[in-house]
């Protein structure tokens, strides 16, 4: 079951504006933790203010019980605000890293089928390949489980970073915001698909 946005029912999205501070990080999943909630990924960068991070992580467990932490993770010193995002107009990525196995004769088929992702292949090995792919999780699984035929070696994946939209457009069921929702389209006449990923998979 999902809601308005496509995010599945009894997982929140949580974002948070955090002191550049050591253990802030500890603290913050130690609360959820002691809690019984499962923190199924987590994200944190330098924000574009000086001295603050910005955390996203997405909490399993139920809505009333999740924005109760989070409202006690609002008065914790470090923490500068907390938001769940979950039921808002919002978009997300994630990132990851996929090391596949190759021969010489897979490698080539390999590569064209990464290729239709449109992946960025950043390492190659004799007997190994990397690519790096960014998009929903939808998307990322799909590959990973084409990839599966060849022999995965390692994924590595950020786990989701999210944002609400500037646009009135409510985005997709993957985080995804199609241009074409708004009436832009090609010279063809066909929307021009999602922003940064035309055309993607």
């Amino acid at each position: 079951m999902t809601n308005d946005y496509g995010i599945r029912a009894g997982v929140r999205t949580i974002t948070a504006l955090v002191q550049d501070r050591p253990g802030v990080l500890a603290r913050i999943a130690g609360m959820f933790r002691r809690r019984g909630f499962n923190i199924a990924s987590l994200a944190v960068g330098r924000s574009e203010s000086p001295g603050l991070s910005r955390m996203t992580f997405v909490v399993e467990g139920p809505q009333n019980i999740v924005a109760l932490v989070a409202a006690q993770l609002d008065r914790l010193v470090e923490v500068v605000q907390v938001t769940d995002i979950t039921d808002k107009n919002l978009v997300w990525r994630e990132l990851a890293l996929i090391k596949v196995r190759t021969t010489p004769e897979t490698r080539s088929e390999i590569i064209e089928l990464v290729g239709i992702f449109r992946v960025n292949v950043v390492d190659v090995a004799a007997e190994s390949l990397t690519v790096e792919i960014t998009g929903g999780q939808s998307k990322i699984d799909s590959l990973v489980k084409l990839l599966d035929e060849y022999g995965v070696q390692e994924v590595m994946r950020t786990g989701r970073v999210a944002t609400l939209r500037g646009s009135l457009v409510t985005g997709g069921s993957d985080g995804e915001f199609e241009v074409g929702s708004i009436g832009m389209t090609d010279e063809s006449g066909s929307g021009l698909g999602p922003v940064g990923d035309s055309g993607s998979v």
